[in-house]
């Protein structure tokens, strides 16, 4: 899709990505790495305890900054988002 986030495929993240506000956008980003997990990516996060599903992982992957994402040209600036995300969510 053109208007859906990319996220990023290193597997190397000496630093955290910004925390997402957005819940739309935090969805967003969750299901694409969730999509990378199901294709066999590393989870960036240790496992402890029972297994997970991908989704969850990706979700707290998201959640602490272990996750970078890139928005689609022109949705950079806070008010492109928030067009982007009334037009895509409602």
């Amino acid at each position: 899709m053109a208007n859906t986030p990319r996220v990023e495929q290193d597997e190397e993240h000496p630093l955290r990505a910004a925390l997402i506000t957005s819940r739309f956008l935090f969805v967003d980003v969750a299901a694409q790495r969730a999509k990378q997990l199901r294709r066999g990516a590393l989870p960036r996060l240790e496992r402890t305890g029972s297994p997970h599903k991908l989704e969850r992982v990706a979700m707290e992957e998201v959640r602490t900054g272990l996750v970078e994402y890139s928005l689609p040209p022109g949705l950079e600036s806070a008010a492109a988002r928030a067009e982007y995300q009334d037009r895509t969510h409602t």
